[in-house]
């Protein structure tokens, strides 16, 4: 066959995992990107060989390619409150460590650097997409565009007045004139991000679900997250709070609830019957002390489950890989069954299954001819990765964010022989000391005025 399409890329890795198909790893086979960004085709290397002529050839003979990661639940802009008020449960840790914390330094400012040093961070271990749930998300947009990451930014609600916003109807209002202005920004999409139950009302859950009909936008909210905020609802609703979005009309595809430690069977029926999403942070929820999810019987219910990092103030590592296999392990060790939440479940969990949660499948999460080329190569090459048998459960069970060596997103080099690309992460990156010390500073003097 003659040489007549021309690509912009060609990979050419050892091993491929699309996702799609589940459970398919290839070996022998290349990733043509046109112009676009777009995957053109994933064929054995020959094939590809006869039917493009490619710009660039990328060879990684000792590496796997995935889509990349997708971090389904974030706090970008807390990266500046690491491990502020460590061994504290998640209420304590609120009041009196992060909210506190957020009175006297939130600002635009405090967002912008926090969510670049975030984006490298996530960059690093092969991090796509975040779903950020924030104040200020123009700033955390504005970053994530700088350092060329793809962002789900969301429009955060809170029945509170913060920095951020007087009340909800501010919140509301601001992040919808955001949404207006950047809605067709190829990196950047949206969700409506109420809180949690304990901090939003009837009225304005009803204005969100009235919004979410009208823009089409999915919402994410933290649900479940302890048993405490279940009785503090019951007590002030008579009712579980996952029930009361059900009364409220809100469990349905385009929800996301982050956490989802504790629910009962009932409410694992209804999750998977309504065709609710969960982000499952298991780093977090065990560090808050928030409790071990049944993820066994999620899986089997069939409910859509994605896997974030929730934020480094609760974390404290922005990782996915080593969240992947936190996950896995948990998983097995709760449900007492080795065979729950296998490699190629968790690989979906932290690619297509946060896509689908945020409405974005159709265009990234898998490497398919057709969808953006977002992508991530962990270099298997170390003796202490080897003998490889199965290389998708050393994706989980071996290889860290240290062997992440290239990144791409929209087809774009993000990150190559692990330096970045781009000349906005390279100088995020210059100031990043700079930037770290200037805020870790400002918190140093807020805590020792109290």
């Amino acid at each position: 066959m003659q040489k007549s399409t021309s690509v912009h890329e060609l990979i050419v890795p050892r091993w491929i995992v699309p996702i799609e198909p589940a459970g398919v790893v290839l070996e022998g086979h290349a990733i043509a990107i046109d112009e676009t960004g777009t995957v053109l085709a994933v064929l054995p290397v020959a094939d590809m060989r006869e039917r493009y002529v490619a710009q660039q050839e990328t060879h990684l003979p000792d590496h796997v390619v995935t889509p990349g990661l997708f971090n389904l639940h974030t706090h970008a802009a807390m990266t500046l409150l690491r491990g502020l008020g460590d061994d504290l449960p998640l209420m304590e840790w609120l009041t009196t460590r992060i909210w506190p914390a957020e009175t006297a330094l939130l600002s635009k400012e405090f967002v912008a650097a926090g969510t670049r040093l975030a984006c490298l961070e996530m960059l690093r271990g092969g991090t796509t997409c975040f779903s950020d749930m924030y104040f200020f998300p123009d700033a955390a947009g504005s970053a994530a565009r700088e350092i060329g990451i793809r962002a789900h930014l969301g429009i955060t609600v809170i029945d509170l007045p913060t920095a951020g916003g007087s009340d909800a109807d501010d919140y509301l209002d601001r992040g919808l004139a955001l949404y207006d202005r950047l809605r067709n920004e190829p990196l950047l999409s949206f969700a409506f991000a109420p809180h949690a139950p304990y901090t939003i009302s009837d009225a304005t859950f009803d204005r969100i679900s009235m919004l979410m009909g009208q823009t089409g936008l999915p919402m994410q909210i933290h649900l479940h997250e302890t048993e405490d905020e279940i009785r503090r609802e019951v007590a002030e609703h008579g009712i579980r709070p996952a029930m009361r979005l059900e009364r409220l009309g809100l469990m349905g595809p385009s929800l996301t609830a982050v956490h989802a430690v504790h629910l009962d069977d009932r409410e694992v029926a209804m999750f998977a019957d309504r065709g609710v999403s969960i982000a499952h942070c298991p780093a977090s929820n065990l560090k808050l002390a928030s409790g071990i999810p049944r993820i066994a019987p999620y899986l089997d219910a069939g409910i859509n489950l994605g896997i974030g990092t929730d934020g480094t103030a609760s974390n404290n590592r922005l990782d996915m890989p080593s969240e992947m296999r936190l996950a896995a392990l948990l998983a097995k060790g709760a449900s007492g069954r080795a065979d729950v939440f296998g490699a190629h479940q968790v690989l979906h969990a932290a690619t297509l299954a946060g896509a689908k949660a945020c409405g974005l499948d159709e265009r990234i999460g898998s490497i398919v001819a057709g969808k953006q080329a977002d992508l991530a190569a962990f270099d298997l090459s170390a003796l202490d990765y080897n003998p490889i048998f199965d290389v998708a459960s050393h994706l989980i069970f071996v290889a860290g964010r240290e062997a992440v060596t290239d990144v791409w997103v929209a087809g774009k080099a993000v990150v190559r022989k692990r330096q970045f690309m781009s000349d906005g992460a390279r100088a995020a990156e210059g100031r990043g000391a700079s930037d770290i010390a200037l805020w870790q500073n400002r918190m140093r003097s807020q805590l020792d005025a109290r």
